[in-house]
C-alpha cells in the first residue's frame, strides 16, 4: 500500500459495475477505506472479496436503490457506523437510456434523470454533513455525452442528464468552497463497461465511434478509476470545478 488515501474513508457507489470495481480496487490498494453499495448483490460482494483479498479494506451495502433517499441516508449512516468518518464521496453509478427526440416517452425520460441525476443530488446532500466536516471531495461521474452529441446515438436523455452532473459539480464546488470541500467530475468517453458491450456489437456503431477516437480504442474502467483516484488524493488538492474528459482523444477530433 503506497497510501494516498491512506487514513481516508471514501464512498464509492456502484462497486459491483466494471468502473465502480475498479474505483474501489484502486482506492483500498492506496490505503483508504472503502465504502461500496450496488444493486446488485453478487456482483457487489465479490468486489468487496477481490479487494479484502489483495488485503484491502471494504464493506458494502446491497442491495441499495441511490434513487430513494432513505437508501441514500442508510449508506452514508452505514459508512459512519462502519469507519467514523466521510473524506471522499465519488458519485460512480448511473444507468443510461438511449432514444431520439421523437421516440422517447415520458416514463423513460423520468427514468433517466433518476438513474442519472437525482441518485447524485440524493448521496451527496446526505454526504454533505460529514464531508463538511472532514474537508473532503466529491468525485461525479459525467460523460462525453454531457458536452457532444453523436449522430449514431440516440442518447436526448443521457446527454442532458450528464450535462446536468456537470452543472452540478461545478455548483458543488462553488458551494463546498468555504468548507474546504473540493468537487470535481470525470467524463468518459467509450469505455469498455457491461453497458457498452452490448452497444459494441453493433459493427456499424462501433465503427463509427471508434473511427473518433484518436488512440483507436477502447477506454479500459481502470483507466478511469486512476483519475477518480488522482481526483479523491492530495494530488489534486488545487483542483475544484473542472470537469476531466477521459476519451482517449474523441473530444479534439
Amino acid at each position: 500500500m503506497s497510501g494516498r488515501l491512506s487514513g481516508k474513508v471514501c464512498v464509492i457507489t456502484g462497486t459491483g459495475g466494471s468502473m465502480g470495481r475498479e474505483a474501489a480496487r484502486a482506492f483500498a490498494r492506496e490505503g483508504a477505506s472503502v465504502v461500496g453499495c450496488d444493486l446488485t448483490v453478487d456482483a457487489a460482494q465479490a468486489t468487496v472479496a477481490l479487494v479484502r483479498a489483495a488485503g484491502g479494506t471494504m464493506a458494502s451495502l446491497q442491495p441499495c436503490q441511490l434513487t430513494k433517499p432513505t437508501d441514500c441516508q442508510a449508506l452514508i449512516d452505514f459508512a459512519v457506523r462502519t469507519f467514523g468518518r466521510i473524506d471522499v464521496l465519488f458519485n460512480n453509478a448511473a444507468m443510461a437510456y438511449f432514444n431520439w427526440l421523437e421516440d422517447i416517452t415520458d416514463e423513460e425520460w423520468d427514468r433517466d434523470r433518476r438513474e442519472e441525476v437525482d441518485l447524485v443530488f440524493f448521496l451527496t446532500r446526505a454526504a454533505w454533513p460529514h464531508l463538511k466536516a472532514s474537508r473532503g471531495v466529491v468525485v461525479n461521474t459525467g460523460s462525453l455525452n454531457g458536452v457532444m452529441s453523436f449522430k449514431t446515438l440516440g442518447s436526448l436523455a443521457h446527454t442532458t442528464a450528464k450535462a446536468g452532473v456537470i452543472a452540478m459539480t461545478r455548483q458543488l464546488a462553488m458551494e463546498g468552497r468555504e468548507y474546504g470541500i473540493r468537487a470535481n467530475s470525470i467524463s468518459p468517453g467509450l469505455i469498455e463497461t457491461n453497458q457498452t458491450r452490448e452497444q459494441l456489437k453493433d459493427p456499424e456503431w462501433a465503427a463509427a465511434m471508434l473511427g473518433k477516437t484518436l488512440l483507436g480504442r477502447l477506454g479500459r474502467p481502470e483507466e478511469v478509476a486512476n483519475v477518480a483516484l488522482f481526483l479523491a488524493s492530495e494530488e489534486s488538492s488545487y483542483v475544484t470545478g473542472v470537469d476531466i474528459v477521459v476519451d482517449g482523444g474523441m473530444k479534439v477530433w
